[in-house]
């Protein structure tokens, strides 16, 4: 006696769904992946061939960097004092004290400095970028520039891309310096660790490459977080809830990509 059509077709539809989702899956990220390709390869054009205004530029730097400095110093001092007061949490009694000083200073310039200035990136400057432009995209403005003969990527791609590059390693330089800083003042006053001796620890384990290490993950973060965001914002579609809609999947896609990133950077790196 024959099966029937609908017990055959159970385990062919359990096979090719899965199948089908992981297809509909790489293709997306194929797609995302050439067109983000394609705008690095066509700011870098802008750039090289000087299309790109100097003015521009130094208006994402004010915006990405003067405007962000005060939340990133926040988030530099929280991290310093909260490492340090773990760290003297499970240290006490056990090992010297002056170890302290490095454990904050290799935690704050390896991870936290650059990861969480990123993350606060995230959401202040990429969030921003993405709206703006998914605003202008659905305005239809950025189709204007192109009528009239404009590249939009030279004027609103290139600058902000730059901007990032340069800044965001200046912000990850001030978040490590006040974050080992906050660190320190931070076991003075509760565990009673001296600076000569929080210094004393920092220095006996530092390492110069790890600054580099920091600045490398800062030049990386800086790329990826203006970059995805304008990708985002130049595919918006949909008027003013594609806007919302697109604003949080590039905060989740700028999100996952720094933490991506940051997890290839010890087997590349420390290694």
């Amino acid at each position: 006696m024959s099966a029937s059509p609908t017990s055959s077709s159970v385990p062919s539809n359990a096979l090719t769904r899965p199948l089908g989702t992981v297809g509909r899956v790489s293709a997306l990220i194929a797609e995302h992946a050439g067109q983000l390709g394609l705008l690095l390869a066509r700011s870098i054009r802008a750039l090289v061939t000087l299309k790109v205004s100097l003015r521009s530029i130094l208006v994402q730097m004010y915006v990405m960097g003067a405007q962000s400095l005060p939340i990133v110093v926040v988030t530099a001092v929280l991290a310093g004092i909260v490492t340090s007061q773990q760290g003297g949490y499970q240290f006490q009694g056990s090992v010297p004290l002056y170890i302290l000083g490095s454990v904050v200073t290799s935690s704050v310039v390896l991870e936290l400095g650059p990861v969480l200035t990123a993350i606060v990136l995230v959401g202040r400057v990429g969030a921003r970028i993405t709206a703006e432009l998914g605003t202008m995209k659905v305005s239809e403005q950025i189709d204007a520039f192109e009528a009239l003969g404009r590249d939009p990527v030279a004027i609103l791609a290139a600058p902000r891309i730059l901007a990032g590059v340069i800044v965001v390693p200046i912000l990850v330089a001030v978040a490590n310096l006040i974050g080992v800083a906050a660190g320190m003042v931070a076991a003075n006053l509760t565990l009673g660790l001296g600076y000569e001796s929080f210094l004393y620890g920092a220095r006996l384990f530092w390492h110069n490459w790890d600054m580099f290490y920091s600045l490398t993950k800062a030049v990386t973060f800086g790329l990826a977080i203006p970059l995805i965001s304008i990708h985002m914002g130049m595919r918006t579609s949909g008027g003013a809830s594609g806007v919302g809609r697109t604003t949080t999947a590039s905060v989740m896609f700028m999100t996952l990509t720094i933490l991506i990133l940051d997890a290839f950077f010890p087997p590349l790196l420390l290694q």
